[in-house]
């Protein structure tokens, strides 16, 4: 208070309050480091498949036969992840998930036999690695967001690219300079680093600390634990296969995967090192599609919340399909303009179908979409699997990768017509533009 002359009394204008940040911000933060920290091992199999080539004398087809099964596992394992989730909590499923993969990690490095790397990569980073899949995303966003989701699902999708760009220069050095033994190591450590940060700052829900969602107008109790997960998740998946945008949604995210993690992440390496390109030059390329898929997941998020989600799929398959019908022609042992304009042209469409596909999910399938996305989720990674144990198979037989290229180009516009067939759920008003 401050006196006139008058001796009247004269109220002093309020200070002006600083906005808080709204934990949600916090949680998607943890997230986001946690999943960079667990990209480690999503950046080692094509950097593995010489090496172990040359050492064991495993064929290609046998090597990519072991990344299929991690691939496989990865989808598989999604779903019934988020449905564990609701059961133990993300925190305990997280933490056990991420010493799994560097128990699996860390026992490949005495590994003599090619079904010791089936039961170390295949199986246990698998499994480990599917319950950090982006079912992990999709049930913080669905938690703890009301608001933006397409935003931050993109956000969450892009911390696995933001790994990879930091992991795969780092383990290519190692490789190169050393041997893939103390990369595999280095994979391990990371994942465990990562586990005290999950412990103790991953909350599972807004009300464990008090607050409504982000975006949310009443405060939202947290529902109790889901018994039965497996149960829970096989049943949502009998309702959802009896939809039509289930099976194409599966079948638009099979063909993603199988056109990324399947063909560029497990053979882009081996692809320009039979070029004759340097294994650092390669994986540094492969680093930059990371880059620029930080920037298209995110514009994708942002596109989601404004513009039909269909639609953007379709135009993210077409524009995949056209880049990689040219990569054969661009392959060569020097970097060249031409090739650094595929990678930025890929990059920014490598993971961008994320976030429309969990938006489509939450259209048609609400508060089961996040099980219904690890489905979804799965079919994504069998389709990678397919082609990782394929692509090494089609070079031992032609000598070359060119078939896969195509054959993965014809495939992504068979995607773009599947993303314009589905249908509208009823009464759900078009995005404005």
């Amino acid at each position: 208070m401050t006196q006139t002359t008058e001796g009247a009394a004269v109220r002093q204008p309020p200070k002006p309050t600083r906005a808080r940040v709204h934990r949600a911000w916090f949680v998607a933060a943890v997230t986001f480091v946690t999943i960079i920290g667990a990209a480690a091992f999503r950046s080692v199999p094509g950097l593995l498949i010489d090496p172990l080539h040359d050492e064991f004398e495993w064929s290609r087809g046998t090597i990519g036969a072991a990344v299929s099964v991690n691939l496989a596992l990865y989808g598989l394992t999604a779903p019934f992840a988020a449905a564990l989730m609701d059961r133990f909590g993300i925190r305990r499923v997280v933490a056990v998930a991420l010493t799994v993969i560097a128990a699996g990690s860390w026992l490949t490095v005495w590994m003599t036999a090619a079904w010791q790397l089936m039961l170390c990569w295949g199986l246990l980073v698998g499994l480990g690695s599917g319950s950090m899949a982006l079912a992990f995303a999709a049930t913080v966003t669905n938690r703890w967001f009301t608001e933006r989701r397409g935003l931050v699902s993109g956000i969450l999708t892009a911390a696995s690219a933001s790994g990879q760009l930091i992991f795969l220069p780092l383990l290519s050095w190692i490789i190169d300079r050393y041997d893939w033994r103390p990369a595999a190591v280095t994979v391990a450590l990371a994942a465990l680093a990562v586990v005290p940060f999950v412990w103790l700052l991953l909350h599972d829900h807004p009300a464990d600390v008090g607050q409504k969602p982000y975006g949310a107008t009443e405060f939202v109790p947290k529902p109790p634990p889901v018994p039965g997960a497996a149960r829970r998740a096989v049943t949502v998946l009998f309702s959802a296969v009896r939809t039509g945008p289930f099976w194409l949604l599966a079948g638009t995210f099979a063909i993603c995967g199988a056109s990324t993690n399947g063909l560029i992440q497990t053979h882009f390496i081996p692809a320009a090192h039979d070029h004759r390109m340097p294994l650092q030059a390669a994986a540094s390329l492969l680093a930059v599609i990371g880059v620029f898929d930080v920037v298209g997941t995110i514009a994708s998020g942002w596109f989601t919340d404004r513009f039909e989600s269909r639609r953007l799929l379709a135009v993210y398959y077409a524009l995949r399909g056209v880049s990689l019908m040219f990569l054969p022609l661009l392959l060569g042992p020097a970097v060249h303009p031409p090739m650094i304009f595929f990678i930025v042209f890929y990059g920014l469409d490598w993971v961008a179908t994320v976030p429309p596909t969990l938006a489509l999910c939450r259209e048609h399938y609400g508060e089961d979409s996040a099980i219904v996305f690890g489905w979804v989720l799965a079919s994504h990674q069998v389709g990678a699997a397919v082609v990782a144990f394929l692509g090494g198979v089609a070079r031992d037989t032609f000598g070359s990768y060119d078939v896969v290229w195509y054959a993965s180009g014809a495939l992504c516009a068979a995607a773009a017509l599947m993303a314009l067939v589905i249908r509208r759920r009823a009464g759900v008003e078009p995005v404005a533009a």
